[in-house]
This record gives structure tokens, sequence and C-alpha cells, in this order.
């Protein structure tokens, strides 16, 4: 059964309605409702086109926390073909929110990293709905580091709300955790492809996505606060999380504009969750043409080129 958001109401009706005449044309063929089939589909459809090609900000990150929205699992049964996971930090334990490991992409040897939220309740919950804990960046760091070691390029696809701050986790360095992967990033020599599959929550994003290539999906979100944390910050009031989204460039839109990002990947109307397979293959083509993009690089060269690319952010040209 098909999850529809606040803003889907008017479409959730009318397909609800197709869904019904559906079921009684099949039901009882000699009743003529194909022409009311028909216009009612073809009324859902210009609905959604026309909901989904004017989204707000806010809408969009709805969008983009959609539960149906395929996740790491999805991207790795789907395009990683021998995928080994690799688990542990080699220091405290095994975390969950990240899963990492070697695979073929497209017949080239890749370290996938990406954090996994989970399908369902036990899922969620499993892996702590998306949010790290810093073993599971020191566990990022250790596969990034053997990706460096024998020249596998390293892909990360990042769904996450942020870092979990749990006093846990804070007693245990997740600052310190979150700095050290971003730096094992920016010193690797092999490339790093990144992709925003739906949440790009804060530092618990950028230590994953410091990359040569950042892309986004269509209606993925990318923020240095989720909104309803950075409404309570600048507010004082949660309830203004629509505001904050609105007010801190969020879309891929936007940030594509700023050079924040490097490419945007298409999701079908309605977004990815309606069409899962299309676009995990849509980003798979734009993963492999951007590792491919890197074959005549030496490892200074990718090193300086991620360096220089961060560096230019936020200055005027």
């Amino acid at each position: 059964m098909r999850t529809y958001l606040d803003f889907e109401k008017p479409i959730a009706e009318l397909e609800s309605k197709v869904a019904e005449l559906r079921a009684l044309d099949a039901d009882d063929a000699s009743v003529p409702i194909s022409d009311e089939l028909k216009r009612l589909e073809s009324r859902a459809r210009e609905a959604l086109e026309e909901t989904y090609a004017s989204l707000t900000p806010w809408q969009k990150t709805q969008v983009a926390r959609h539960p149906d929205r395929p996740h790491f699992k999805d991207y790795i049964r789907e395009l990683v073909r021998d995928f080994t996971p690799l688990a542990g930090d080699r220091y405290f334990a095994e975390d969950e929110a990240i899963i990492g490991g070697l695979g073929r992409l497209a017949g080239r040897s890749v370290m996938v990293i990406g954090h996994e939220k989970g399908s369902d309740t036990e899922g969620r919950i499993k892996h702590n709905f998306g949010m790290a804990r810093p073993e599971g960046y020191r566990k990022a760091v250790r596969l990034m580091e053997m990706a460096d070691r024998f020249s596998v390029p390293v892909v990360s696809l990042v769904d996450t709300a942020g870092a979990y701050p749990g006093i846990g986790a804070e007693e245990r360095g997740q600052a310190e955790a979150i700095a050290r992967s971003t730096e094992c990033c920016m010193r690797l020599g092999v490339p790093i492809i990144s992709v925003i599959i739906g949440e790009g929550g804060s530092g618990g994003a950028v230590a994953l996505a410091t990359a040569n290539r950042i892309f986004m999906l269509e209606h993925s979100i990318y923020t240095v606060a989720s909104p309803e944390a950075a409404a309570s910050i600048l507010w004082r009031d949660s309830a203004r999380a629509q505001d904050a989204a609105t007010n801190m460039k969020i879309t891929a839109q936007d940030l594509k504009s700023i050079g924040i990002i490097d490419g945007i990947i298409p999701e079908p109307v309605g977004g990815a969750h309606r069409n899962p397979e299309s676009v995990v293959r849509a980003a798979g083509d734009v993963i492999v043409n951007a590792i491919a993009w890197f074959d005549d690089y030496a490892p200074d060269q990718i090193r300086k080129e991620r360096r220089e690319k961060f560096l230019a952010m936020g200055r005027e040209s």
C-alpha cells in the first residue's frame, strides 16, 4: 500500500478512485467505465506532475524522508556485484548505521560506504535510523584507507539526518571521529564519488561526502542541520522548520546553483519511491561515468583536485 505525504492528499484521493474503478472493471467487465477510468487516470497523472513541478523546500524534505525511498541496501543489491561487507572499526564495535564493503560496479572494483536507515521497524532500530556513532565513522576511515592502499575508488551513498547525538557517542568522541573521517576523505589518492540519496544532514553527511564529485537525487536535501534543529536554534521554535528549510538553501537545485554539488540525478514524477529501480540505475550510470573521469589522473592530481574544489566553496569568483 502506497504511503502518501500530507501535500499529496488530492493525488491520493484521485488514485484511490482509480484503484476502485480498476477493481470494479476487473470484477464486472459488463459495466462501461473505461472512459471514466481513463479520465481519472489522466487527472491523477496531471495532479502528480503539477504538484512535483513546484515543490517547496519543505515538501522536498518530506520526499527525501519518504519511508519507501530506496535505501543503501537497494543500491547495493541492484548495482554492486560480489559485495563483501566489512565490519567493525577495530577499536570499539560494529555500527550498523554505516555499511561498507568491496564489490564490483560495472566490472570495476569499488569500495562502497553509506548510511542505511532501515526499511521497517526492526531494520530502523538495528540501523539506528541511519544515525552513526563514532565507531561508524572510524569504520569508514578504515575502509577508505584500505581502498587507498589498493587503489580502489570509493563510492559513498549518504542518507542520514545527522550523526547520533547520544551521550555514549559524545563520550567516545563523536566530533573527533567525524573530523577524522572528513580529513581522511581529503587525503585519499583515489577518487571519491558521493551521492546524496535522501537526507544529507550536518557533519554526519560531510564525513562521507567530502568527495571529488558530489551528486544529489532531484528531491534529496543537503544541509548543515535539519530544518527542525535549525528552527530551534534560530527562533527557538521547531515548528518553524518550514521557514528554516526555505531559508537554508537545502535543495539540490539551490546547491547546484551555488557550486556545492556537481550534478542532479532526476527522479521519476512523484519521487524516487514510485520507481526505485529507475532511480538506482540512473545513479549507477552517473557514478560509473564520474569514476571513469579520473582514470588518467595520478593520486596527487586527484588529491589536489578535491582540495581545490572545497577551498573554492564560498569564494567570490
